[in-house]
């Protein structure tokens, strides 16, 4: 998307990456954007916007994840300065927002529970049937043509304990930034 975030008047470049980082470019220049800020988020980026939307005079980037969460990054302070001994005095706007927010957490946390109490109930009856839940899985097998490698990035719904790759030929496995996996390497027998 392009947005003025910055306020300048001119607008800037909003970035959604398959990895997770969200950046805005600025142009200065005329040649080349500049980076001004990145974010990393934990999953691909479906989709990003830029515009006011929780508070009046505040611009924000909106984007949207693979899983479906929705970001926002804004320009709102959210630090406030406060002397020696001083302590902060909320709106009763903020007090009865924190209340509101308050009420719906205990309200969702009443209903897992109940969720879960039903799924053990109907679990453990006679006549209970058991099936595999069908996940989407968004992959992408990619060549990187700079140093002649490929790029394997496996998202799913739900959390990832293993990756099996097989190979008939010898491979590399190369590590990279947001890598947090363990590898464990084991040869094949050919029969």
């Amino acid at each position: 998307d392009s947005f003025d975030i910055l306020g300048d008047g001119v607008k800037e470049l909003l970035i959604g990456r398959d990895d997770g980082m969200l950046e805005i470019y600025n142009f200065e220049s005329i040649d080349d954007p500049v980076l001004r800020y990145d974010h990393a988020l934990s999953e691909s980026i479906a989709s990003i916007q830029g515009g006011c939307v929780g508070k009046d005079g505040y611009d924000e980037v909106l984007a949207s994840t693979y899983s479906g969460w929705l970001t926002g990054l804004t320009t709102e302070p959210v630090h406030r300065e406060g002397g020696s001994g001083e302590e902060l005095k909320l709106s009763q706007e903020m007090q009865s927002k924190i209340s509101s927010l308050r009420n719906e957490l205990e309200h969702l946390q009443m209903k897992v529970l109940q969720e879960r109490e039903k799924y053990q109930q109907s679990s453990q009856s006679s006549t209970a049937l058991s099936s595999v839940p069908a996940f989407s899985v968004n992959d992408k097998f990619t060549l990187n043509k700079d140093d002649a490698s490929y790029s394997l990035i496996l998202e799913v719904q739900t959390a990832i304990d293993n990756v099996l790759v097989q190979s008939d030929v010898p491979i590399d496995l190369l590590d990279v930034d947001k890598n947090s996996a363990v590898v464990s390497f084991s040869s094949c027998d050919s029969e």
